[in-house]
């Protein structure tokens, strides 16, 4: 079984940094996208940025320009940097990946890390 381990969440001010890292684990052949999304209470979980294998990224409208999505595909371990952090931002963020394992296709989700925000 593929398993993610995300860290690096906690509280911090508005205008804040904060800078998430999940590592996936098992038996993998490969790994295509990675990436982030977020749940705050009473909504939907939404995507907030992902990576392919080549490094492509996509990045959600509400934080372009303020969060980055990277990847070092030989430690399995996908980033999320965040600035210039807003109350609207806080939520529990889960780390997402795809790809491939010796008996097929695979697709994992973290356990979640809490990120809030204070004004």
């Amino acid at each position: 079984q593929v398993h993610l381990v995300e860290s690096g969440g906690g509280l911090v001010q508005a205008g804040g940094s904060l800078r998430l890292s999940c590592a996936a684990s098992g038996r993998i052949l490969s790994i295509n996208v990675m990436g982030w999304y977020r749940q705050a209470p009473g909504k939907q979980r939404e995507l907030v940025a992902t990576i392919t294998s080549g490094g492509s990224t996509n990045h959600a409208d509400s934080v372009k320009g303020r969060f980055t999505v990277s990847r070092d595909n030989a430690k399995r371990t996908v980033y999320l940097q965040m600035m210039s952090l807003k109350p609207e931002d806080t939520a529990v963020y889960y780390c997402y990946a795809n790809g491939r394992t010796p008996t097929g296709p695979f697709g994992s989700w973290g356990q979640g890390t809490q990120v809030t925000v204070s004004s």
